[in-house]
């Protein structure tokens, strides 16, 4: 299974974005509003500055305190960030997030952003799949 295919399949097909300016208190809003863990932050030409997660903001708190959700999303976010394309597998995908210890993933095609992955949606995809494969294993050993 591919990234194409499992943001396909996902009810909802938007993506949050949010500017580097904007504060963490509005990133923290939003997040909860949307009841997501990570919104992507806009370069403003269809691209990744950024990705700002619940985990950032957090530890900023932990560090710092209330104050700093009045900093802008820029001082939280992460830089380095790791896409992957709509043609990459689910089980690439899932290496990546695991190893880097992160569970969002924007996807990106031809410098463009066009959707965001996450490790539960991952996940559901692989479970569906193995729900797939068992069914047709018994079908087969069934003689059906």
């Amino acid at each position: 299974m591919n990234v194409r295919k499992i943001i396909g399949e996902k009810p909802i097909q938007t993506v949050e974005t949010i500017s580097a300016q904007e504060t963490l208190s509005a990133a923290a809003a939003i997040l909860a509003q949307k009841k997501i863990g990570a919104l992507i932050v806009a370069d403003g030409r269809d691209g990744v500055a950024g990705i700002l997660s619940e985990r950032d903001i957090v530890r900023r708190l932990a560090a710092e305190g209330g104050a700093c959700l009045m900093s802008p999303v820029a001082s939280a976010m992460t830089k380095a960030v790791i896409s992957c394309a709509p043609t990459d597998s689910a089980h690439s995908v899932m290496e990546k997030m695991t190893g880097g210890r992160f569970r969002h993933m924007p996807v990106m095609e031809e410098g463009r952003l066009v959707g965001v992955i996450s490790i539960g949606d991952v996940v559901k995809a692989r479970m569906s799949e193995m729900e797939m494969e068992n069914r047709a294993m018994e079908e087969m050993i069934k003689g059906n």
